[in-house]
């Protein structure tokens, strides 16, 4: 299983977007306070839009928590001091619990945390002079490369809602 971690996430939009990421992927995702925003607030309603009833969403009180809530899986941090590319890791296991660790917007991912994990550390190649991508971005990017290696277990290939041959059929 694929988890999504976001340790003290502060934009209601970004764990919006990464609550309908999960959702759809099938993917489980913790949240670990203190969170800059509530349930109740405008912007988390409006991106995570009716996902959030389906979602498998865990919130901890902290780090210490979580750990202790999760001390199996193999763990993944996605940070700017990262030196390796999603793609370098392997994630092709369907059976593993992988867990991939997103920071704050502001500071990201605590340095004492990252400092124990540096062999697991990892960052989006990007040009020199950008300091990092959207966060929701990062956590579909992430997402989607585990899945992809391990050939979308599960997920649907085609358009289930409007039918698999909807296009063929449209009218001319």
């Amino acid at each position: 299983m694929i988890h999504v971690v976001l340790y003290e996430p502060e934009i209601p939009a970004n764990t919006g977007n990464i609550i309908r990421t999960c959702m759809a992927s099938g993917s489980r995702l913790h949240l670990i306070e203190p969170l800059g925003f509530s349930f109740d607030d405008k912007y988390l309603r409006r991106s995570s839009m009716d996902y959030i009833k389906e979602a498998d969403l865990h919130i901890h009180k902290n780090w210490e928590e979580f750990r202790q809530a999760n001390p199996d899986g193999k763990f993944f941090f996605m940070t700017r001091y990262g030196k390796k590319a999603p793609a370098e890791f392997d994630f092709s296991d369907p059976d593993q619990e992988y867990y991939f660790v997103l920071g704050k917007e502001s500071t990201g991912i605590d340095k004492h945390i990252l400092k124990e994990h540096l062999d697991t550390c990892m960052r989006l190649p990007m040009k020199a002079n950008a300091r990092s991508l959207n966060l929701s971005n990062c956590a579909a990017i992430l997402v989607y490369e585990a899945l992809r290696q391990q050939n979308y277990p599960g997920l649907s290939r085609v358009e289930v809602l409007k039918g698999e041959d909807f296009l063929e059929t449209f009218p001319d």
